[in-house]
């Protein structure tokens, strides 16, 4: 039982840094990257397919992403979904090739950036903290219902926190990254 709570705790405090891995990766950094374009959804004869799905993503250089559209038709419809996005980028095509600079950062908007990923880190924790408060009640609830020994319940919340404890710092250090990454010229 008490195995079992701290392992479901330590799984979803797992996927909370993992999702925060996520939204920091669709922070640009003026480094191009096809991970930008990951979330783009394109009308793909009425259905929103991932652009992964309808064509080839790949790097010019390091401030170019390049978009090669399976079906030539798709290229307008891809350009829009770009730009339609809220990573304020302007895909330009030429051909049958779409190709997606990134614009340099300001300092102005490396500071915006930088309070976009501290909210975002303070979401994960706060995340990793409901998690071990649901379990620490879970721990509680054995213990009234006399499923453990109070000796038990107490060593499972000091395990529970020190999950918890790894888990704020690990985030701690991908927020300390991500801000570092943020401001290299």
């Amino acid at each position: 039982m008490i195995a079992d709570i701290k392992k479901a705790a330590e799984q979803k405090m797992g996927k909370s840094v993992e999702t925060l891995k996520t939204d920091l990766g669709k922070v640009r950094t003026g480094r191009a990257h096809t991970g930008l374009l990951d979330h783009i959804r394109v009308d793909y004869y009425g259905t929103p397919m991932p652009l992964n799905q309808v064509a080839n993503l790949t790097l010019a250089d390091a401030r170019t992403v390049t978009i090669q559209p399976w079906e030539k038709k798709m290229g307008p419809v891809i350009e829009k979904a770009i730009r339609d996005s809220d990573l304020g980028l302007n895909p330009a095509g030429s051909g049958d090739l779409i190709r997606v600079p990134m614009p340099p950062l300001t300092e102005e908007r490396r500071r915006e950036l930088i309070k976009v990923v501290r909210h975002e880190a303070e979401s994960a924790r706060v995340a990793v903290r409901n998690i071990r408060r649901d379990a620490n009640e879970h721990l509680k609830k054995l213990l009234r219902d006399h499923a453990v020994a109070e000796d038990d319940e107490r060593r499972a919340q000091d395990d529970v926190q020190k999950l918890t404890d790894r888990f704020i710092a690990e985030i701690d250090k991908i927020l300390a990254a991500k801000e570092a990454d943020l401001m290299v010229i």
